[in-house]
């Protein structure tokens, strides 16, 4: 029995959603409930970043720093949180330190609290930039270990990885296993190890896409873990996180303490239940997506990685090479290094283990991202590269030595910000414009028509 407390990250508003419903929630949707979650007793809510922005802007006709700022107001008691790509920021690709640097700032003074920072490849170069910024603003930064297993992803090497974290000045250690495939013995172990090797406050995220993450949290938690993310009930489970309401009965169960306010949550959950059967109605919630799926295990391969795969394939009619794709991911990995499932290396070598196997031969086809990752441009890998498989797709390209983000032109922001001028109202909308350029244009273009149109509407009744 312990009495030692253990906080929830609450991912209702973000990954659980993102996860089960493509982040299809827009914010009038959670409005409602918004000062009941604030008064719960979480240790955070995560809220922003991930797909949040890229979706605001393309599908809800939101400002996702709108957003941001709305959120804030709403939840002024409890560390609001957001999910960051190291130098991929909220994008696919690598920007600027300058980029990075501001778009962190903005990010803070918006009203995020913590940042937890992540690289698909555990490049630490790919984290230092965003991790000095967010200290800089007066954020917590949270460096997150994208949580894999290969040969050369061992405890030692998780080890190192943290203690770097520590020297560049994070808050705190996330391990982040966005697959769901860490197990209950590998989280004890790993988390123990953590405790020993750094003076920092351990996060744990997993996901239940493999049906073990209720037990892997509880090991976590025995061997020293401090916060946990978990979703409310309604969207919780399948691709999601496990449910709040279950472990916090649980953990309290068994002597931890836990801050959270039980019946709040109840009433939480309550709020969520119509909306998740709304999504479920109009079929962007797929019941499968609920389910317990343990090609993971053998694949490693993430629940939005595997509906990526299926869908690419359905496309081209060829849904009967889906074992076959199944079976190519791995090799791919291991050609490329053994890199973290994890946006954007999930969408790389899942789309390369398609195109292996349609065209019958292996990198016969080659897009350009494949080409940028073998270049160098994506990091530095965690095992080399096949050098046969790399001259194959490269032919003779040159590759990036150093930190590929030192070779992008530092002005993109006063030259954006020149090319868009009136168009652009703040520094915000300019780093919208950065991420997401097309996204982003259209974006304003409808927003400046909506307000024509209430005015043209205000003139109207006026005259009437």
């Amino acid at each position: 029995m312990s009495n030692r407390t253990i906080g929830f990250t609450e991912t209702v508003l973000r990954d659980a959603g993102q996860s089960l419903i493509a982040t299809r929630l827009p914010f009038d949707k959670m409005e409602p409930i918004l000062s009941e979650l604030d008064k719960a007793g979480y240790y955070s809510l995560e809220c922003w970043g991930g797909a949040t922005f890229d979706v605001c802007l393309r599908f809800l006709n939101e400002d996702p720093w709108e957003r941001l700022r709305k959120l804030k107001a709403a939840m002024p008691n409890t560390k609001l949180q957001m999910l960051l790509r190291g130098q991929n920021i909220l994008g696919y690709k690598h920007y600027s330190d300058d980029i990075v640097r501001r778009f962190v700032k903005a990010s803070v003074r918006n009203g995020i609290d913590i940042i937890r920072i992540f690289d698909a490849l555990n490049d630490v170069d790919n984290l230092k930039v965003a991790t000095e910024a967010a200290v800089e603003a007066g954020a917590m930064a949270s460096g997150a270990i994208s949580y894999t297993t290969s040969p050369v992803h061992t405890l030692d090497a998780y080890v190192k990885l943290a203690k770097e974290m520590q020297a560049m000045g994070v808050s705190t250690i996330c391990i982040k296993d966005m697959a769901g495939i860490m197990t209950p013995a590998e989280a004890y172990d790993l988390v123990s190890a953590l405790k020993d090797a750094v003076d920092l406050p351990i996060v744990v995220h997993t996901h239940c896409t493999t049906g073990m993450a209720y037990m892997t949290y509880l090991k976590a938690v025995e061997a020293g873990a401090d916060v946990i993310d978990t979703a409310i009930s309604p969207f919780s489970g399948g691709t999601s996180q496990p449910a709040t309401e279950t472990l916090c009965v649980a953990l309290k169960g068994l002597g931890y303490e836990v801050n959270l306010d039980e019946p709040l949550l109840y009433k939480i959950a309550d709020y969520f239940k119509p909306i998740r059967n709304d999504y479920i109605d109009d079929g962007t919630l797929n019941p499968i997506s609920l389910t317990t799926d343990t090609q993971c295990l053998n694949y490693q391969i993430p629940g939005g990685m595997l509906s990526n795969l299926l869908s690419q394939l359905e496309m081209l009619n060829s849904l009967d090479k889906f074992e076959e794709a199944l079976k190519e991911t791995p090799r791919v990995r291991e050609d490329l290094g053994y890199p973290p499932l994890v946006t954007p290396t999930s969408q790389l070598v899942g789309t390369q283990a398609v195109q292996n196997v349609l065209a019958g031969e292996r990198y016969k086809n080659v897009g350009a991202e494949i080409k940028a990752y073998c270049r160098g441009e994506y990091g530095k890998t965690p095992a080399p590269i096949n050098p046969e498989i790399r001259e194959k797709i490269l032919a003779g390209d040159p590759i990036v030595e150093g930190r590929y983000a030192e070779t992008l032109p530092a002005d993109t922001f006063e030259k954006t910000k020149a090319e868009l001028g009136d168009v652009a109202r703040c520094e915000e909308d300019v780093l919208s414009y950065i991420a997401f350029p097309p996204v982003a244009e259209k974006f304003f273009e409808a927003r400046t028509e909506a307000e024509e149109r209430k005015v043209s509407y205000s003139i109207t009744k006026v005259e009437e």
